[in-house]
């Protein structure tokens, strides 16, 4: 089972360590051939506008486009988050093309500009469920968006409390007034987080994700093919060292 990464600018390599530190394989993606074979695809955080341009470039928005009406899991952070919403407001001058299949509307920058930049804890009951550790994770902003808007066929995993510095954005002529917003949301085989899993040792959000994956896997997979097992490997964190990371968030190992 394969894992691609987008890595056309932004924090993929990131995502890579955190997927390999899980025992996955996983692909650096900047041509449209290397999608072939992919079991899930992520499409990591960093500038949108300028990964919108480098995918038009480099011709990778149909294959994109196939990948994401295949029905197999993707994985949108920050940046990525934008990529796959149906909907963005608050983009620059003339749009960017979006990949879509979230039922959501995504403002950029909702939390403002890169110096508004913030760390916080986000309540995750269900990732806790699901792959263990506390009920909470710890959560990077950086220059985010949020998820203002969502349909009724979208889960809510995390939301966050509207930081006082952050001016509230108009949606449609209207002030956001809400004092929380969604920052974490899955439709199906789609997940969103506006946030950056993958900046600290928290590797349960990844675990998540594969794990999405191989069920996808398995639906697809004749009765006679079912792909192996995936378990998640947490290794102690002290290997981790390599990774701008915010240590001690999870002590034990999730399985």
């Amino acid at each position: 089972m394969a894992i691609g990464v987008l890595a056309l600018q932004g924090s993929f390599h990131e995502h890579v360590l955190a997927l390999r530190r899980l025992g996955v394989h996983a692909i650096e993606v900047r041509k449209a051939d290397q999608l072939d074979g992919l079991a899930g695809l992520i499409i990591p955080g960093g500038e949108s506008t300028t990964m919108a341009k480098l995918a038009n470039q480099y011709n990778l928005f149909p294959a994109l486009k196939d990948f994401s009406t295949s029905g197999k899991p993707m994985w949108g952070t920050c940046a990525g988050l934008i990529f796959l919403a149906d909907r963005a407001t608050g983009l620059k001058d003339g749009g960017q093309e979006l990949l879509g299949g979230l039922d959501c509307t995504v403002h950029r920058n909702f939390f403002g500009s890169q110096v508004n930049s913030f760390e916080t804890e986000l309540a995750v009951p269900a990732l806790a469920a699901s792959e263990g550790g506390p009920p909470r994770c710890r959560a990077v902003f950086i220059r985010a968006p949020a998820i203002v808007e969502f349909g009724s066929s979208v889960e809510q995993i995390a939301d966050c409390e509207v930081p006082s510095f952050s001016a509230p954005p108009s949606l449609e002529g209207e002030m956001f007034t809400r004092r929380r917003v969604a920052v974490a949301v899955r439709q199906g085989n789609f997940l969103g987080t506006a946030f950056h899993p993958e900046l600290t040792s928290d590797t349960r959000w990844h675990s998540y994700f594969v794990k999405m994956v191989q069920a996808f896997e398995e639906v697809a997979a004749s009765s006679a093919l079912v792909p192996q097992k995936f378990c998640c490997r947490n290794d102690s964190f002290e290997e981790m060292k390599d990774l701008p990371i915010f240590e001690g968030l999870v002590q034990e190992k999730i399985l």
